[in-house]
């Protein structure tokens, strides 16, 4: 009912199980034995690689990236519509041949396309990312990032090579709140603003998000991160890929055209605070930026995807930055 009056609605991951620390779980903490699968332009995935980034899991988690731009019906028996490992590219909407050196193939299983994998562990209703796999068990542990972010924080933590605990137990219900609202009004309110089809729906969703980011500059004022002054939490993580494609995808492609995001003067100086983390440079560099806007304007319209805005995502490392310094 909420589709056809043009509202998007976010599907539902079920592959919902956890690795835990607890005796004789089925999916205890190791080295090696978890493997992700991403694409670099989804948001959700974004979530997760920031964790195994600033936890410093790289080496304990392996990973494979796969192709921005999913199946459609021309090059694929599959059907549209499906995440794809492409590590040779392929000629875009646009006319233009676009490859990526981050993508790769499924060095796991060998699969190509997510939505195999899947099959394989006999889960037939799922084909989204991120999925978090175990190479051991031949198994999908979960595909619901929120839980990836938490597991890997709670109970992967300990074979990363940072101290960084991003849900303290003393700050767990402002974490948990922070969360909530967030995710509504600012995550999910993006894409209901995106990909609404209702002015109605559109015009809720646009005001909505933009007096969140009104909240957030006033909370942030006050502290640095956004449930403390100490150190970043997972509020902070779960916050960032969103606010990261804001100025240059979401203002134009979403249409959340009120304001950019350095117009917001503590919000900014946050980004670049997070953008000093350790681990932040691999999941926010150019390249990375340049898969987000392959995903985001190179599957719909007119495929064409923009060179500017000029500065970005470098720009973010710099409190201080105005669209003057970019001329």
């Amino acid at each position: 009912a909420r589709r056809a009056k043009g509202e998007f609605v976010r599907g539902v991951s079920t592959a919902r199980n956890f690795i835990s620390s607890e005796p004789d779980a089925m999916y205890p903490p190791a080295k090696g034995r978890y493997h992700l699968y991403v694409a670099y332009n989804c948001p959700w995935c974004h979530r997760v690689l920031l964790a195994r980034s600033m936890l410093g899991l790289q080496d304990a988690i392996t990973v494979d990236v796969l192709f921005p731009n999913r199946s459609t019906e021309k090059d694929t028996d599959r059907g549209p519509n499906l995440w794809k490992f492409c590590p040779d590219g392929q000629v875009g909407g646009n006319g233009a041949h676009i490859q990526f050196p981050e993508c790769t193939v499924d060095t796991v299983n060998g699969k190509k396309y997510a939505k195999e994998v899947y099959e394989m562990c006999g889960i037939d209703d799922q084909k989204s990312v991120p999925i978090l796999f175990d190479k051991q068990t031949k198994t999908v542990v979960s595909n619901e990032s929120a839980e990836i972010v938490r597991m890997l924080g709670q109970h992967m933590k300990e074979l990363g090579t940072t101290s960084l605990d991003m849900y303290p137990t003393e700050l767990a219900s402002q974490i948990d709140e922070v969360n909530d609202w967030i995710y509504k009004e600012i995550n999910n309110g993006s894409y209901k603003a995106g990909f609404s089809s209702s002015q109605e729906v559109y015009e809720g969703a646009y005001h909505t998000y933009f007096a969140a980011l009104s909240k957030l500059d006033t909370m942030l004022s006050s502290r640095k991160y956004l449930v403390s002054d100490d150190a970043p939490t997972e509020a902070d993580l779960r916050l960032f890929p969103t606010l990261y494609r804001h100025d240059p995808i979401y203002y134009n492609r979403f249409k959340l055209n009120m304001k950019f995001l350095y117009q917001y003067k503590n919000v900014w100086r946050w980004m670049s605070d997070m953008m000093a983390l350790d681990g932040m440079d691999e999941v926010t560099n150019k390249s990375y930026l340049q898969h987000c806007k392959q995903g985001y304007y190179g599957r719909t319209g007119n495929n064409t995807v923009p060179i500017g805005p000029v500065g970005y995502p470098e720009c973010y490392k710099d409190p201080q930055w105005t669209p003057s310094k970019a001329d």
